[in-house]
């Protein structure tokens, strides 16, 4: 179907006609006959300039209205396609907390921080959602919305990617990023609502206690999915020579598998980048929740058609009269 995106500046036809109605006429020289100091010596007088081409005059006025008929955008209108969605609102809380800088995952075979290795799987995560809104939260000493739920995965993966450790501060707010997603999730459809949560540490930062999140949740049907990441031993060197340690000793287990259980979630133990890609893998695989039936009809844009017209026609007008009067000039020289 053919339409035009703006009809309304269909209104600028007339201005051309308008503007010559509006302005004063041009006038030709007129007069007494020019004389100069020298006996005998005189210009006639001038004639009055000559009226313009019809042709020229109508390439013009050809110009014109095509140039406003491509402004108006003609489009043609392609019939509906039904866009396949999921449906599903899923925001990602990460934890940057100074802890996330302990290097106890690997990378390519090398040993990396937690915060590495959960830029590179959850980036990966986060480009399969295609159909999903996808929003990122940043949560440290305070919990910070980075990227508001949207369709473009790619501005989330960059923004994940490009974040670094201690930006939202060095301690853990947990609760406070609930809180946070749930403001965010919860004018969303009821089984639409999905938080992924992942830290490595214990709440000891925020204004909003876990429990008190947990509730704030389960009210609000936002179902939470925990990730506990660490290593459980991990060999140091010291004074002493090398020991064995455990990385993980601060991560409260009990208190995320007490979030994930009362919003209908799950909790998740990440000891290494493998578990980690399984635990986003498993999560991946969530039934969607139908969406309401969007549909969507493909436009093509025509107005490049009438502005080429546009120009050839503006050629037509202004460019060959001028072609003609320099070879004229160049044959009386």
């Amino acid at each position: 179907m053919f339409e035009l995106a703006w009809p309304w500046l269909l209104a600028l036809l007339p201005l051309p006609i308008i503007a010559a109605w509006l302005l004063p006429r041009a006038r030709g020289w007129s007069g007494a006959t020019l004389h100069l100091p020298h006996l005998g010596l005189a210009l006639p007088q001038q004639r009055d300039v000559s009226p313009v081409p019809f042709a020229r005059r109508a390439f013009a006025l050809l110009a014109w209205a095509l140039l406003v008929f491509a402004l108006a955008r003609p489009q043609w209108l392609g019939p509906a396609e039904d866009v396949a969605r999921s449906g599903r609102d899923l925001l990602l809380a990460i934890d940057t907390s100074g802890s996330m800088s302990i290097e106890d995952m690997q990378l390519g075979g090398n040993p990396a921080p937690r915060f590495a290795a959960i830029q590179a799987i959850a980036s990966d995560f986060v480009h399969r959602r295609q159909g999903d809104r996808v929003g990122l939260i940043l949560f440290g000493t305070r919990a910070y919305l980075l990227v508001p739920l949207t369709f473009d995965l790619k501005t989330v993966g960059q923004q994940l990617i490009e974040s670094t450790i201690g930006l939202a501060g060095r301690e853990t707010a947990i609760g406070d990023a609930v809180g946070l997603a749930v403001k965010r999730l919860r004018d969303r459809p009821q089984d639409q609502r999905v938080l992924v949560l992942l830290t490595d540490g214990v709440n000891n930062s925020g204004e909003l206690t876990p429990q008190k999140a947990i509730e704030l949740a389960a009210a609000n049907h936002v179902r939470i999915y925990t990730i506990g990441i660490g290593a459980d031993s991990m060999r140091v060197d010291s004074l002493f020579g090398s020991r064995l340690v455990n990385p993980s000793e601060d991560l409260d287990e009990a208190m995320l598998t007490k979030m994930a259980q009362a919003t209908g979630g799950r909790y998740f133990r990440a000891r290494n980048s493998e578990e980690l890609a399984d635990i986003y893998r498993e999560i991946d695989k969530l039934e969607p929740a139908a969406d309401a039936k969007q549909t969507l009809r493909p436009v093509d844009e025509l107005y490049w058609m009438p502005l080429a017209a546009s120009l050839l026609a503006a050629a037509c007008a202004f460019g060959v009269p001028l072609v003609r009067t320099s070879f004229r000039r160049g044959a009386i020289a």
